[in-house]
C-alpha cells in the first residue's frame, strides 16, 4: 500500500511520505499506550506500566545496546565517531544559553530559574531516540539510510549515552537542588509543624512504597526504584550550604553538614583536610557526596560491555557472526531487545494518559522552553552539524551518523529529569506539567524537522 501512494504521488510528495511515516508509526504505539493507560478505561493499570518500565530499563535496553553496539563497534570505529559524544556536550552547552535566554525574557519565578536552564539544556537522546531510528528503519523494501540502518543508528545512539548518563548524576544532579533562600524561608517558618509531620509522612512513605501506585509514572519512566536513591542531602540544598559557609554564614547554621575538626581527625586524611585550602576541601566534600555510583546502571553496564568486547577481535570472534560458538545468546539478546521500541512508547503514552499537574512555572515560561527546545535548538544543530561537516570532523558518506548528530537537538527535555527532581524534591509538579506539554508539541516539531533532516541527507 505504501508503495503504491508513493508510486501515485509527486517525488516530493513521496519524500514527505517516507518521512511522515515512521513517527506515524510510533505515534501509533504511544496512542494505544494512552487509551489502555487511561484512568476513565483502566484496562491496564498504572503498576502494569511501571513493571514494564523496569523491564526496558533492567533487560530491553540493556540488550539492545549490547547486541548493536558491540557488533557494529571497534578500535577504528571509536576513534572516527569521537565528534558523537563531544556533540551532546555542545548541545547541552547551548542549551544552557538559550534556557539562560528564557529566564531573562520570560521572568519565571526565581526559585524555578535554575530548572529553566536545566530543562531547556538537556535533552532525551536515550529512549526516545532510539525509538525513532527503529522505527525509521523499520521498513521491509527498502531502508532510507542504507543496508545495517538499525544497527549503526542505535551503536551511534547508544555511544552517545555514557556522555548524557554522566552528565545527569554529576552536574544535573547538583543543578536540581532546592534553592537555598527558599529553603531555609520553609524551614525556619515551620520548623515545629515539619516535626509534627513527620512521623505522618514517615507512615504515608511506606504506604506509598507498599502500594507503589500513587507515584507518578513519569518518576520511575526511565530511572525504577528512584525512591531507594534518597539520602539524607538528596532533598537539601547541600552545595549551596556548603560554600555559603565560606563567607558570611555560619557552620553552625547548618549542624548537619557535619563539617567540623572533630569528625575530620578521625578520617586518615585529617592531616591533608588541615592544610589543603578551604574551597578545595569544600569540593572535595560535594564529590563525595555526588551519587556517581549510579552511572553503572545496566544500560551503562551494557556499553561498557559492548565496548570492550567489541574492541577486541578475538573475544568479540565468540559473541557475534554466524559461527560465533555464543551466536545463540546474542539471538536471544537480539529478541529481546526487540521489544523496546514498543515499551518504551507504551510507556510514553500511559505517562500522557496522566495529564500534566498544576504548575507555578507559568504559562509564558512553559512556552517559552518548549519554543527554544523544540524549534530554535534544533535550527541551530543543524548548523552545527553542517558546519562540523565542512570542517571534516564527521564520517563521510553516513548519512545515519549525521541523522543521530541532528536528533541530539531535536528531541524534548529528558524523561529523567521528572526523576531527579523527585530525587531532590524541587520543581516535581513543574517537571510533570513541563514534560507533558513538550512531548505532546515534540510530536509536531519531530514530524517537522525529520522532514528536514531527510531533505538534508538524503536529497
Amino acid at each position: 500500500m505504501s508503495n503504491y501512494l508513493k508510486d501515485s504521488m509527486n517525488p516530493s510528495g513521496a519524500f514527505v511520505l517516507t518521512a511522515i511515516i515512521p513517527l506515524l508509526k510510533l505515534l501509533s504505539i504511544t496512542v494505544i499506550g494512552l487509551i489502555i493507560a487511561n484512568p476513565k478505561t483502566k484496562i491496564i493499570p498504572k503498576a502494569t506500566f511501571k513493571l514494564l518500565s523496569k523491564l526496558v530499563f533492567a533487560l530491553f535496553l540493556p540488550c539492545l545496546i549490547f547486541t548493536e553496539l558491540g557488533e557494529s563497534i571497534t578500535l577504528s570505529n571509536m576513534r572516527s565517531w569521537w565528534f558523537i559524544p563531544v556533540n551532546v556536550l555542545i548541545s547541552m552547552i547551548t542549551g544552557v544559553f538559550l534556557g539562560w535566554l528564557v529566564v531573562i525574557i520570560c521572568r519565571p519565578p526565581p526559585q524555578l530559574n535554575r530548572f529553566t536552564i536545566v530543562t531547556t539544556a538537556f535533552g532525551n537522546s536515550g529512549n526516545l531516540s532510539l525509538a525513532i531510528v527503529g522505527s525509521v528503519c523499520h521498513t521491509k523494501d527498502t531502508n532510507p539510510f542504507g543496508p545495517h540502518c538499525h544497527s549503526r543508528g542505535v551503536a551511534y545512539v547508544s555511544f552517545s549515552q555514557w556522555v548524557s548518563v554522566i552528565l545527569v548524576y554529576t552536574l544535573v544532579y547538583h543543578m536540581m537542588e532546592p534553592p537555598l533562600e527558599y529553603y531555609e524561608v520553609v524551614e525556619e517558618g515551620d520548623n515545629i509543624e515539619e516535626e509534627e509531620e513527620e512521623e505522618e509522612e514517615e507512615q504515608e512513605q511506606e504506604a506509598e512504597l507498599v502500594n507503589n501506585v500513587s507515584r507518578p509514572l513519569l518518576v520511575e519512566a526511565e530511572w525504577p526504584g528512584i525512591e531507594d536513591k534518597e539520602t539524607e542531602h538528596s532533598k537539601t540544598p547541600f552545595i549551596a550550604r556548603v560554600f555559603n559557609s565560606i563567607t558570611s554564614l555560619s557552620q553552625n547554621n547548618f549542624p548537619d553538614l557535619d563539617l567540623s575538626t572533630e569528625r575530620l581527625a578521625t578520617s586518615p586524611r585529617s592531616i591533608g583536610c588541615f592544610t589543603e585550602p578551604r574551597v578545595v576541601r569544600k569540593i572535595r566534600i560535594v564529590a563525595q557526596r555526588t551519587p556517581i555510583q549510579h552511572i553503572l546502571q545496566p544500560p551503562t553496564i551494557a556499553s561498557l560491555l559492548a565496548i570492550i568486547i567489541g574492541s577486541v577481535p578475538q573475544i568479540k570472534a565468540f559473541f557475534f557472526g554466524y559461527d560465533a560458538p555464543l551466536s545463540f545468546l546474542t539471538d536471544s539478546l537480539e529478541i529481546l531487545a526487540g521489544a523496546l521500541v514498543p515499551s518504551v512508547m507504551l510507556i510514553l503514552g500511559g505517562m500522557l494518559a496522566e495529564g500534566p499537574n498544576d504548575s507555578t512555572l507559568g504559562l509564558r515560561t512553559t512556552i517559552g522552553i518548549t519554543v527554544a527546545r523544540l524549534l530554535v535548538l534544533p535550527l541551530i544543530g543543524i548548523g552545527i552539524v553542517a558546519s562540523a561537516a565542512k570542517l571534516d570532523l564527521l564520517v563521510q558518506g553516513d548519512a545515519m551518523y549525521k541523522f543521530v548528530l541532528l536528533l541530539q537537538y531535536t528531541t524534548p527535555s529528558a524523561i529523567l529529569l521528572g526523576a531527579i527532581a523527585s530525587l531532590r524534591g524541587y520543581a516535581v509538579k513543574e517537571a510533570s506539567a513541563l514534560l507533558f506539554w513538550q512531548h505532546v508539541f515534540a510530536l509536531f516539531s519531530l514530524s517537522v524537522y525529520i522532514i528536514i533532516y531527510f531533505k538534508l541527507l538524503l536529497v
